[in-house]
């Protein structure tokens, strides 16, 4: 059989695949690094030559027609597939480091201390380790060459495979001095509003105020203005300023266990409430085998920090009898 697919016709199919996936002729061309009067002409070629429309325009998006959605889930399974393939052909023989986009406050605080025991384990993978905290999809880490990924989010990857490897919990915490400076915070109602220390963005898609409305809510108590009080783009700039004096920050498990265990800040109230996101390990299907080895390192370090997290904080009746486990069976792989 005659092969139809020109070079102008994969150029077509390649604008229209991306128009496709975002419903969006301006999204579609940031993504190509072209204008939107290219792409738009260049699906519009498609049409013509299809005698056919793959979308109906209307003003406010990008509605495909039965026949484009046809066309969209094949072009696009096609193209993942020559992608994925293409990413595996073009590695050396000698093996490549491996690239890991991280959540920035966990790369720090709980990721980096812990590398040197991955390399013991496999002196001959390289591990190159990037603080990044965008969403990510299949097209993106396919794009920038990313490998495999941390997340601290619900973990909804439609295109891509997730493993949940550490579930956190939510505890309010301060230092000694403001403790003790804030006596009325000897009891969950002395907390007040302005007192809040918040990490503005814990998540592509929450809200600012997220995770303390998740721990009131569990605890059972009321500020008239939870917006109120100081905000910062990372976890760990919330938890610096907390060990700093400057008011009481929402801990994540991960990010605070070191410094409950040291003194340096104090667990106020022991109530702990399971946070909505967890930690998870990204990565495309069909992933390499160094992708593997640092995934089974991290669930087993997930499973050592459990043991660890458990011994200090316990699952007392303040937690509401859940303990403080991410390794119940309740792990899963999504796809």
């Amino acid at each position: 059989m005659t092969n139809i697919l020109s070079a102008s016709l994969l150029g077509w199919l390649r604008c229209f695949e991306a128009a496709a996936r975002h419903c969006s002729f301006t999204q579609a061309a940031r993504e190509l690094c072209v204008t939107q009067g290219a792409v738009s002409q260049q699906v519009k070629q498609l049409e013509q030559w299809l005698d056919r429309p793959l979308f109906q325009r209307t003003p406010r998006a990008l509605v495909l027609t039965p026949e484009g959605e046809r066309l969209r889930q094949v072009v696009g399974e096609s193209f993942q597939s020559i992608g994925s393939t293409l990413t595996q052909l073009r590695k050396p023989r000698d093996r490549q480091p491996v690239t890991l986009s991280c959540s920035p406050s966990f790369a720090m605080v709980w990721l980096t201390p812990r590398l040197g025991s991955f390399f013991r384990q496999h002196p001959d993978i390289g591990l190159r380790v990037y603080g990044e905290f965008h969403a990510l999809d299949r097209a993106r880490m396919l794009r920038d060459g990313t490998e495999a990924a941390v997340r601290f989010d619900p973990g909804h990857y439609p295109d891509l495979e997730a493993r949940m490897f550490l579930e956190e919990w939510l505890l309010p915490v301060a230092s000694p001095a403001y403790l003790a400076a804030h006596p009325a915070l000897r009891s969950p109602g002395g907390l007040r509003a302005a007192m809040l220390l918040h990490d503005a963005s814990p998540w592509d898609g929450a809200s600012e105020t997220h995770e303390w409305q998740c721990w009131l809510r569990h605890a059972g108590v009321t500020l008239p203005d939870v917006s109120d009080g100081q905000r910062f783009n990372l976890s760990q700039l919330a938890v610096n300023a907390a060990l700093a004096g400057q008011g009481v920050a929402m801990g994540r498990t991960a990010l605070v266990l070191d410094d409950l265990a040291a003194g340096r800040l104090v667990d106020l109230w022991g109530i702990h409430a399971r946070a909505e996101a967890a930690y998870y390990i990204v990565h495309a299907h069909g992933h390499a085998a160094q992708v593997a080895n640092v995934e089974a390192w991290l669930v087993a370090e997930g499973i050592a920090f459990d043991a660890a997290r458990q011994q200090l904080l316990g699952s007392g009746p303040q937690t509401k009898g859940k303990p403080l486990s991410a390794h119940d069976g309740r792990a899963s792989r999504l796809s």
